[in-house]
């Protein structure tokens, strides 16, 4: 599965936006924080995917147990979102990692 970098930034960048409040406009950035905006916003999108996983696990449990206003559909769409944020998770761990090596591996 080839997933492009952009794409996965957009949309996390959503997600993150979702789930927060209204964030204030953006400003212009120092170079010296940048890294932890970034941090901050990965550690908001991996919450994200854990709140989704915690939901979904939840709704699966809710269902199992027989309550009546659950249906499978519920179940199964909140199962397939978490499934997704998750892999799209796992593939920008792998582009992170791909870019970290070919940091590494640049002669000086």
């Amino acid at each position: 599965m080839d997933v492009k970098a952009n794409s996965l930034y957009q949309e996390m960048q959503a997600m993150a936006m979702q789930a927060s409040a209204p964030a204030a406009p953006m400003q212009r950035m120092e170079i010296s924080s940048s890294g932890s905006e970034f941090s901050d916003m990965l550690g908001q999108a991996l919450n994200n995917v854990n709140g989704l996983q915690r939901e979904s696990r939840g709704l699966q449990q809710r269902f199992e147990m027989g309550d009546p206003d659950l249906s499978l559909v519920d179940v199964m769409v909140a199962k397939e979102k978490s499934g997704i944020a998750f892999e799209a998770t796992v593939q920008v761990r792998n582009k992170l990692l791909e870019a970290y090596k070919t940091i590494m591996n640049m002669p000086v």
